[in-house]
């Protein structure tokens, strides 16, 4: 079989690290923000259930230093994922991508483009000839009991589609614990270019539930990606576990791929530098 041609120019993909989960994404003709959280260093955002948490950081990206969106990507609605000043200031007419419970509950602030997406259901973009296909993943934000009193979430995978076939192909955890059922991932939609996990070890209620650094090395043992670039650590005053300990325990373990951090303001590629996984033929059948 010969090698699928290298990707064009216009098939670029790059990420700009705005703080905790929010990113803009341009992928190919694409432009997607997601978890919009724009608050600044010491405001408190309110997660339910009298929870509240303290931001130590300041954002790289405000809503004016936004270009225009093609959506939104909202792995579930809390509020250091999408604040009040996400709800001031975005356009209520862009699209946005989420769980049922957060579409429902945006659409009472005025977001009237929303899309609610079940597991593994999937969602289209289209645009100068290319696809951007996002897939609903599950996810847990918890151990049992804790996630009953926490929103529902979902992972993204994200594939950029053209003359039939995936050039580049990206997993976002959203707020999960690991499970090994996460590995349904590969088994629907095929191997990986990049996964973007949500770390920190968030506490709450006595429980972790975000993964910590041994539950990233997990995921990354897991799913093989070439490149990792770990985000949701260190923004706000309950992530428990730092960056350095998903990069120790990925060390440790020899984990494949490679892990590239990125600093708040920084644009980096969400390519690898070697050759895909293999070629991204559309699958049929999911």
């Amino acid at each position: 079989m010969a090698a699928p041609s290298p990707p064009s120019p216009a098939d670029d993909v790059t990420l700009t690290f705005g703080g905790n989960a929010t990113t803009l994404l341009r992928l190919g003709p694409f432009t997607l923000l997601t978890d919009p959280n724009f608050l600044h260093r010491g405001q408190r955002a309110y997660l339910g259930k009298g929870l509240w948490t303290k931001r130590l950081t300041e954002p790289a990206l405000q809503p004016t230093q936004l270009p225009a969106l093609d959506s939104i990507l909202l792995s579930h609605l809390h509020a250091d994922h999408w604040d009040r000043i996400a709800t001031r200031t975005l356009d209520r007419g862009t699209p946005v991508i989420t769980t049922r419970a957060a579409a429902r509950a945006l659409g009472r602030r005025g977001f009237r483009e929303t899309v609610d997406l079940t597991p593994w259901q999937r969602h289209e973009l289209s645009r100068d000839g290319a696809t951007l296909r996002i897939t609903s993943v599950p996810g847990v934000h918890g151990p049992q009991p804790v996630a009953k009193l926490l929103p529902p979430v979902m992972g993204s995978v994200l594939e950029l589609v053209r003359d039939g076939e995936v050039s580049w192909r990206g997993y976002i955890s959203g707020d999960t614990v690991f499970r090994p059922e996460l590995g349904e991932v590969l088994e629907r939609c095929g191997p990986l270019d990049v996964v973007i996990p949500h770390l920190g070890g968030t506490k709450a209620l006595g429980f972790t539930v975000t993964m910590d650094g041994r539950q990233g090395a997990d995921l990354v043992e897991l799913l093989k990606p070439p490149v990792t670039v770990p985000v949701h650590y260190d923004d706000y005053d309950r992530f428990a576990s730092p960056l350095g300990d998903f990069v120790r325990e990925v060390a440790a373990r020899r984990a494949p791929g490679e892990i590239r951090a990125v600093t708040r303001g920084e644009t980096i590629s969400l390519r690898s530098s070697g050759p895909r996984p293999q070629p991204g033929a559309v699958p049929h059948g999911h």
